[in-house]
């Protein structure tokens, strides 16, 4: 069992950052392969980055690509989503997730473990 609590969402404007943290608890942080997606209302959820147990490996959404960045402490047993350049479209709730998948994936389906998600609203 693992537990995931995102933090650092917010308002801002287009053009500005914000650094999204998820801090698992349970099982070993490191056993696990993190990914980050977000959900806008009426949409479905869609996936933004994911990076493998050590951090080897990214990989983003072509949307997102440039301008957000995923990355781990398995020290701190964090996962952060740095995002820049943000745009009224990428206002959504972000959650972060945990699967042992080995390989790259982007299917929210095969994330097992769920944080609660934080808000990230872009003005224009």
């Amino acid at each position: 069992q693992v537990q995931l609590v995102e933090s650092g969402g917010g308002l801002v404007q287009a053009g500005g950052s914000l650094r999204l943290s998820c801090v698992a608890s349970g099982r070993a942080f490191s056993d696990y392969r993190m990914g980050w997606f977000r959900q806008a209302p009426g949409k479905d959820r869609e996936f933004v980055a994911t990076i493998s147990r050590i951090g080897a490996s990214t990989y983003y959404a072509d949307s997102v690509k440039g301008r957000f960045t995923i990355a781990r402490d398995n020290v701190q047993n964090t996962v952060y989503l740095q995002m820049n350049s943000l745009k009224p479209e990428d206002t959504g709730l972000y959650y972060c997730a945990a699967t042992q998948v080995l390989a790259t994936t982007t299917s929210a389906s095969r994330y097992v473990y769920w944080g609660q998600g934080t808000q990230v609203t872009v003005s224009s």
